[in-house]
């Protein structure tokens, strides 16, 4: 599943509040992105996912996230009280940038299926210029950012995995979601 999303920041809360309480339900982003996760929980079995911001100030983006949504989903009842004979919630975690590729993306590449939110930013806030140099540090992590993405989303083919003799394991076109959000505003 790739879903692409961009998201103004005009007024980053009333935007949300406004666009999930007034947005038809095919293009209302709160409730696709909710419904993508219980697809991957209870259809895909897919019991964690990792929330991959590629800006340093969205560092507490997943930690936020982690308290809403496993603090609201972990249950294992249902509001009645009856046990539940289902998996509930996922297993949120994260680390901004390309700190995460060094300690898990290789089990995301090569491993397990866990879904994956990319999170980038379309303008630094400190983009930073090397002499003689004609793109940013921003530009050469947002490169990566979708770098990331594209491998996981589409992968190799079955085919091609085999021709490299490689284990079935190693599944390709795994969950993946990439985020876009456009900072122009004085609110992000």
């Amino acid at each position: 599943m790739h879903q692409e999303a961009q998201v103004s920041s005009a007024s980053p809360f009333v935007m949300k509040v406004d666009h999930f309480r007034s947005a038809p339900l095919g293009s209302n982003l709160p409730v696709l992105l909710g419904l993508m996760s219980v697809w991957n929980v209870s259809f895909l079995g897919c019991d964690a996912r990792a929330i991959l911001p590629y800006c340093q100030a969205l560092a507490k983006l997943a930690p936020h996230i982690q308290q809403v949504s496993m603090e609201s989903n972990g249950k294992g009842v249902s509001i009645d009280g009856v046990p539940l004979s289902f998996e509930a919630g996922e297993i949120d975690f994260s680390e901004p940038g390309t700190n995460g590729q060094h300690s898990f993306y290789q089990l995301i590449h090569q491993g397990r299926v866990i879904p994956c939110d990319f999170v980038g930013i379309i303008k630094s806030q400190q983009s930073v210029y090397l002499k003689g140099e004609q793109v940013s540090n921003h530009d050469e992590l947002m490169c990566n950012f979708f770098a990331q993405a594209d491998a996981l989303a589409y992968g190799k083919t079955r085919e091609e995995l085999a021709a490299e003799k490689n284990p079935e394991e190693l599944i390709p076109h795994k969950p993946t979601k990439v985020l876009v959000i456009n900072n122009d505003g004085p609110n992000m």
